[in-house]
């Protein structure tokens, strides 16, 4: 039986690798949502508040 010595220390290569990948995904799946033109609503939305249920802090 043959003792071997790990030397490396830090992160492994696949690991870094695999950890590069995942964030470059996530940048590229931000990228493509950020260019979606999502519909917004035709008319302007506005709500009245009665001044019953606004308190003056003094």
């Amino acid at each position: 039986m043959q003792f071997s010595k790990n030397t490396s220390s830090g992160i492994s290569k696949s690991l870094l690798i695999k950890l590069v990948l995942i964030i470059v995904f996530i940048i590229s799946v931000i990228i493509l949502l950020g260019k979606i033109d999502f519909p917004s609503p035709n008319k302007e939305i506005e709500k009245i508040i009665p001044n019953e249920k606004l308190k003056i802090v003094k």
